[in-house]
């Protein structure tokens, strides 16, 4: 989750009168974690476990307590750790998810994925940690003290719950031989679940920031595009990427390729497919499926969506000045669309 400190932290810095000389001008990403490493030189070392280093750190710590004599005052500085606050909130709610969503389904448990009482041990530990965090996540909004931020981040909260909501009623087996499930749909529920904390929390540092509504619209428009082209781009690997693995190839039926195609071959087609598609032990061959699916044009569908939504996250930051911080977003943005 680096990236999205980096991310907000860059988004703030836009129309901040940086340099117009660009570290970046003549970088030609070829993937995000490169962007990202290039990037974080702009704003320094990311928030993962910030709160830690501080605990752990004594310079830290008395820098943070001069920091805080600031309050009351109008230095820049305390508008920049204000947006440092949120990002690390931001990343805290994301964890507090991902933690949240690591609960197994014991229903589905068998002897060989380990001794029962340990996994209802797991499962109490994983619903404990994601609570611990949600909670100090909201500790830490309210501290911000700016109650358009606080409805921003909570109504994020809110998609990120409904849209995972989707997602777990999407991912059942039944529900992959039924389901009419369009791209249409698709985007409106992965915005929900992957794109919602991104694109409101971009919006969040803009108002920190005291930027006007049209720059924080655009600063949303960036997070939205953003996220939604990364999510395709993800989605995208298995399909476009040959891999010498022997391990067996599985995949989504409601990743961004396979919509596509089911939406391109219609739902009687894609059911036969599936039967073609089974061995004689009624396992899917998920290899012979992809293979059946790289066939039609649902790979390039995708691709060509994914490169929009990285033009249209570009388009949105046009408007800000040439700087470190701008370059440095375009070249994120351009990464997610490379394949």
């Amino acid at each position: 989750m680096t990236v999205i400190w980096f991310r907000l932290s860059c988004i703030s810095l836009l129309n901040r009168g940086q340099r117009n000389i660009s570290i970046f001008s003549n970088a030609t990403p070829s993937n995000l974690n490169k962007v990202v490493s290039d990037a974080e030189k702009i704003v320094g070392y990311p928030t993962s476990f910030v709160s830690l280093r501080c605990l752990l750190s004594d310079e830290l710590s008395n820098v943070a307590m001069h920091v805080r004599k600031l309050v009351g005052t109008k230095h820049p500085l305390l508008s920049t750790a204000s947006q440092r606050n949120l990002a690390e909130v931001t990343e805290l709610i994301y964890t507090a998810f991902l933690v949240h969503r690591g609960i197994i389904n014991l229903k589905e448990w068998t002897n060989s994925d380990g001794p029962l009482k340990d996994m209802q041990f797991g499962n109490k530990m994983s619903v404990l940690s994601g609570d611990f965090l949600l909670a100090n996540a909201c500790t830490g909004l309210a501290q911000l003290n700016n109650t358009k931020v606080v409805e921003l981040i909570s109504s994020a909260i809110g998609d990120l719950v409904q849209g995972i909501y989707h997602e777990i009623h999407n991912s059942l087996e039944d529900n992959s031989l039924t389901d009419e499930i369009n791209m249409v749909t698709w985007e409106e529920q992965t915005f929900l679940s992957h794109g919602a904390l991104l694109a409101k929390s971009c919006q969040a540092a803009m108002e920190l920031a005291k930027h006007d509504k049209d720059a924080q619209g655009l600063a949303y428009k960036y997070g939205k595009h953003l996220s939604l082209g990364h999510k395709l781009n993800s989605d995208l690997q298995l399909f476009v990427k040959s891999s010498c693995s022997a391990d067996p190839v599985t995949f989504s039926f409601n990743s961004a390729p396979v919509v596509f195609h089911r939406q391109i071959v219609g739902q009687e087609r894609w059911c036969h497919q599936l039967q073609q598609a089974k061995t004689i032990g009624r396992q899917m061959d998920y290899t012979k499926l992809r293979s059946t699916i790289k066939l039609e044009k649902g790979v390039t569908s995708t691709i060509d969506l994914c490169r929009y939504h990285g033009n249209k996250a570009l388009e949105s930051i046009q408007c800000f000045p040439s700087s470190e911080a701008r370059s440095a977003l375009e070249n994120i943005a351009r990464a997610v669309t490379k394949f």
